[in-house]
């Protein structure tokens, strides 16, 4: 057998780590060859290839990125190019597609299934927003790269009397934010799913202070937004892709929170940090189960699917099912950050 792989979609810790899992399991206990598509599905649209042995994934567990290289391509580049990649893997002879990635890449792994070319996907993003899977591969080191930074933000906070903001990535589901927040005790989490009252707020740092707390810290998702009517939050439109282009909304809360309260108020944007350098141990078992069981699942026939972590095992789940919806804090989880507010 044959198994073309790529990774599309943002990068994030232990996509190597899948990569080196998926070419030792296919060639050790299969004796199958692995092909690599550069760059994601641009390399698949334009017949870019590497061969995959075993001495070329000797080293990759520990390394962040992918040594593959990813793009994002347009939706509308990928419908029309179904044709052309169905048939750049037919002419190197790939039997299965083994795609990497988040939301965009694992429905373009659905069209492709639905198109007749045998898929299994793999989940990856630090977002953590893949439905029908408890983890997604990257958001364990993304929430401990926050976590410690969110801990050493808490020392210069309290030296100074501050309120600090810490925006985390989240576009449209609040998980890093809220997994960082409980683990470093913020005392503020603000996330996509909950529209925040500024006002309310405000109340917790006027609170906080009024009772001799030395600090305040809050983590804010990207993607958070005020209630309708109570802030304004600048427009930055759209991108190529379609995606909304945020404005900073932790920096803008905070100028909003020194109006309010005359407390100094500093923000500090974690960004692209989050899904760089090494994974941790957690994510790079993580990642070698879902190379492992993906293989097997190609090797076994059982195609259009994606491996998933239910509870401690690796389970498969239709990739119909898994791109459905986005899976987003549910209010019970956000209830649980009560206790811990102000």
């Amino acid at each position: 057998m044959r198994i073309g792989i790529l990774t599309g979609g943002g990068d994030c810790p232990g996509l190597n780590a899948v990569i080196r899992s998926v070419v030792r399991t296919a060639a050790t206990h299969h004796g199958s060859e692995v092909i690599g598509f550069r760059d994601g599905w641009r390399g698949l649209l334009e017949d870019r290839t590497t061969p995959l042995d075993v001495p070329a994934v000797d080293g990759l567990l520990t390394r962040g990125g992918t040594t593959l290289g990813s793009a994002r391509v347009q939706p509308a580049k990928l419908h029309a190019g179904l044709g052309r990649m169905t048939g750049v893997l037919a002419a190197h002879d790939v039997d299965v597609l083994i795609p990497i990635g988040g939301e965009g890449t694992l429905t373009a792994a659905h069209l492709l299934s639905q198109a007749g070319v045998p898929v299994v996907g793999i989940p990856k993003t630090i977002d953590n927003d893949i439905d029908c899977t408890d983890l997604t591969l990257g958001f364990d080191t993304a929430v401990s790269i926050a976590t410690d930074l969110i801990d050493r933000l808490h020392t210069t906070a309290e030296s100074h009397q501050r309120v600090l903001l810490v925006e985390v990535m989240g576009r449209h589901a609040g998980w890093i934010a809220l997994h960082a927040g409980l683990a470093s005790g913020a005392h503020i989490t603000l996330v996509p799913e909950e529209p925040f009252d500024v006002a309310e707020v405000a109340k917790i740092v006027e609170d906080r202070f009024a009772r001799g707390d030395s600090h305040v810290i809050g983590v804010v998702a990207e993607g958070a937004h005020p209630l309708p009517d109570t802030m304004s939050v600048r427009d930055g439109g759209v991108d190529e892709f379609g995606h909304k282009r945020f404005t900073g909304v932790a920096q803008q809360l905070g100028e909003e929170l020194e109006r309010r309260t005359g407390k100094e108020v500093r923000t500090t944007v974690l960004g692209h940090v989050q899904r760089g350098g090494t994974p941790t141990s957690f994510d790079r078992v993580l990642a070698t189960r879902f190379g492992l069981h993906a293989t097997i699942a190609a090797h076994e026939g059982r195609h259009g699917q994606m491996v998933a972590l239910r509870g401690t095992e690796i389970e498969l789940v239709p990739l119909a099912q898994a791109v459905a919806r986005l899976k987003t804090v549910t209010p019970s989880r956000l209830a649980e950050t009560g206790a811990f507010t102000g």
